[in-house]
């Protein structure tokens, strides 16, 4: 079950998946965001099928410092079968593959079992606090 490369004709399905593992937001467009990842020349979506369906997804960029990995989803059917662990080391040797030191991502506070995932394979929380604001919004 290797990850591969996603391409724009899997943006309905990504988007469906992301929605089923509860990782979309209304203020952030899924398919702007996929799209933006196949089209940035340091980021992409990867994939993880099964008998020919998507069951995995995750995008994976860096800005040549930091590697980030976003909307990292299974399939909630798929969920405890090592498709996340799939994701992440693929994500992690794409990023390894550019020279990319450290990988980073984001978890919302309250999502244990998602936080417990990322310990479990190898990702500590960071003494940082993350600041935003929105550019899209005045």
């Amino acid at each position: 079950m290797p990850a591969e490369e996603l391409t724009a004709d899997d943006e309905s399905a990504t988007v469906t998946l992301w929605e089923a593992a509860g990782l979309t937001r209304p203020w952030n467009d899924p398919r702007a965001d996929f799209r933006r990842a196949l089209e940035g020349p340091s980021s992409t979506v990867l994939g993880v099928r099964r008998d020919d369906a998507l069951v995995g997804a995750a995008v994976v960029g860096e800005d040549g410092h930091r590697g980030w990995l976003y909307y990292v989803g299974v399939a909630p059917a798929h969920q405890g079968r090592g498709v996340g662990r799939v994701l992440v080391a693929a994500a992690e040797g794409r990023l390894r593959t550019r020279g990319v030191a450290k990988a980073l991502l984001m978890v919302r506070r309250e999502n244990d079992a998602v936080r417990g995932f990322y310990a479990s394979v190898g990702f500590a929380e960071e003494d940082v606090v993350v600041l935003g604001r929105r550019l899209d919004r005045r």
